[in-house]
């Protein structure tokens, strides 16, 4: 029976995060790589597309053999993310939504005057010595956005869904020894994952497979 399975948690920015928004019109003096930000409320976010896109290159990294592309993942990463090959046509099983931040009120009562930070950088020449310097807006840390992914138990065996849920969970154990957005190696984009639990929308699981895909979540 088809169901819908409900992931959701929590992604604490634990050093300042870059995601990058548009960078046109940029007037003079302005931040040269402004952060992505929610046209509505203002307020940055985590797209989605983001977080898939990383999660997927780690565990590319983890069980493909070789660098390949993604037609050519490993069978347990085209289960999870898809595949348009004609020859392993696989519909994604996941929906990443965008994630805009949280704790904007407990951020402000710290008595910060933004919620984003910029941080300054230089780029040396190595034939001139001459410093290149630029403007990075970054997602202050402590911020916190709340995680929300849609896992499509697709297969007429769902015991199937646990193994798949632990191929998601290795994703996110790696990226939090990794980093999300630009410049990781330079410190930014740290985040860790908290209070991670599945629960049951659309039609019905075993209450036995429920708990144990829980328990590979609490391992996060």
């Amino acid at each position: 029976m088809f169901s819908k399975i409900q992931i959701t948690g929590t992604i604490e920015v634990v050093t300042g995060m870059h995601i990058g928004g548009s960078e046109a019109f940029a007037a003079i003096g302005a931040i040269d790589s402004p952060a992505i930000i929610d046209p509505l409320s203002r307020k940055p976010i985590i797209p989605g597309s983001s977080l898939k896109g990383k999660m997927r290159a780690l565990l590319a990294k983890a069980y493909n053999p070789t660098v390949v592309n993604h037609n050519d993942d490993s069978e347990k990463i085209s289960r999870l993310f898809g595949s348009s090959a004609n020859d392993k046509l696989m519909t994604s099983r996941l929906i990443f939504s965008d994630m805009i931040l949280d704790n904007y009120d407990e951020l402000r009562s710290k008595g910060l005057d933004s919620i984003t930070e910029v941080k300054f950088e230089n780029t040396i020449s190595r034939t001139t010595s001459v410093a290149t310097p630029r403007q990075i807006e970054r997602v202050i840390r402590g911020s916190k956005f709340q995680l929300n992914i849609i896992y499509d138990v697709l297969d007429e065996h769902q015991d199937q869904a646990l193994k798949d849920i632990k191929t998601l969970v290795e994703g996110m154990k790696l990226l939090q020894y990794d980093y999300l957005g630009g410049g990781g190696t330079r410190g930014n984009g740290k985040i860790k994952f908290s209070n991670v639990t599945a629960d049951t929308v659309i039609g019905e699981l075993p209450q036995e497979l429920e708990d144990m895909i829980n328990a590979e979540l609490a391992t996060i």
